[in-house]
């Protein structure tokens, strides 16, 4: 079988993105200037990212919403966009899963207030192998998947298991991980990096996953521990490639042992309305360029460029433009120096 097309699985949520004045320290206030909602979490974000992009293989969704209105809502939004979205099943165990976004208007910083409703039941049995007929299967968040994080004794954890069929149907892999405070990186991540073809976290993920810490106490990046925490994750898999995103820029290391970074577009405050999404983004942008075989440095670049476009607005997807478009991006702004010297 020729395989062509992504299919992205995992978590689906609406997110509820309110505009705040400012992040509040405990029992203050804080005043909310907008609310607007919108399609969240790995596949959604990614799926709807390569539709705006003009994506012209084949998008489908794999998931569990609940039997709601919210789940309607995710239904339609994807319909709508022409992916195929029959792997996408209802439930009437949970309500469709939902997150409070808390971003500050000032800043850009934001927190999350997360339900996981029925994306815990998301498992084994949703993915029906004979029908995929994708080239890369893209899976996120582990860490929020709570059927597939649950330990299994011959693979380590139940996503690991997942993955493994994956492969062995000729299909690559690609995982993000959800950016949580804690200690179960280190007992869910790397289980199913045996399994993965390509990675694509962000500075903090892959730093935590393998054990240390990117940044240090002040949030200045360690870019020696950061390549150090990479190397580490080697360890535990053989990935094709290895690509980690940051406000810096990215940075590229590849099964070859080859290794690259570019930095972040230069973007000016004034042209950030939010970061929800920017990291789905940017995976998006590197899976696109991935699947249509351009070099590393190009998807990364188109993956910087994602990002800048989703900065541009508070929705998670909604500031992403045509693919020539968001390119165009990088003359516009030019890049900042790449954060890690190869």
């Amino acid at each position: 079988m020729k395989r062509k097309g992504i299919t992205a699985a995992g978590n689906w949520i609406v997110d509820r993105v309110k505009q705040v004045d400012c992040l509040p320290g405990r029992g203050m206030l804080a005043n909310i200037k907008s609310v607007s909602f919108s399609p969240g979490g790995a596949p959604a974000n990614v799926l709807y990212d390569l539709s705006r992009l003009g994506a012209e293989f084949p998008l489908a969704g794999m998931g569990v919403v609940g039997n709601d209105d919210d789940g309607q809502y995710i239904k339609h939004t994807f319909e709508a966009l022409g992916v195929d979205i029959t792997g996408l099943v209802s439930d009437n165990a949970a309500p469709t899963s939902f997150t409070d976004v808390m971003n500050d208007d000032s800043s850009g910083d934001r927190v999350f207030y997360h339900h996981r409703g029925a994306n815990a039941l998301f498992c084994e049995k949703h993915v029906d192998l004979d029908r995929l007929q994708c080239r890369i299967f893209h899976l996120g968040y582990l860490l929020l998947l709570d059927a597939l994080d649950q330990p299994d004794t011959a693979y380590g954890t139940a996503a690991a298991k997942l993955l493994d069929k994956i492969q062995k149907q000729g299909i690559l892999t690609s995982v993000d991980v959800v950016s949580e405070e804690g200690t179960r990186f280190t007992d869910i991540v790397p289980p199913s990096l045996k399994y993965v073809d390509y990675l694509i976290v962000n500075e903090i993920e892959a730093s935590r996953a393998a054990g240390l810490e990117a940044r240090d106490a002040s949030g200045n990046l360690d870019a020696g521990m950061l390549v150090e925490a990479v190397e580490r994750l080697y360890k535990f898999g053989k990935m094709k490639l290895v690509a980690v995103h940051m406000p810096e820029g990215a940075y590229i290391r590849k099964q070859s042992g080859k290794r690259f970074s570019v930095g972040s577009l230069a973007l000016p405050d004034s042209f950030i309305a939010g970061a929800v999404g920017a990291g789905d983004a940017f995976c998006a942008g590197m899976l696109y360029g991935l699947h249509e075989g351009w070099t590393s440095v190009d998807a990364a670049k188109l993956g910087s460029c994602c990002a800048a476009a989703s900065l541009s607005h508070p929705g998670a997807s909604e500031g992403i433009l045509p693919l020539a478009e968001t390119m165009k991006l990088e003359a516009r702004f030019g890049l900042r120096p790449a954060p890690i010297n190869v």
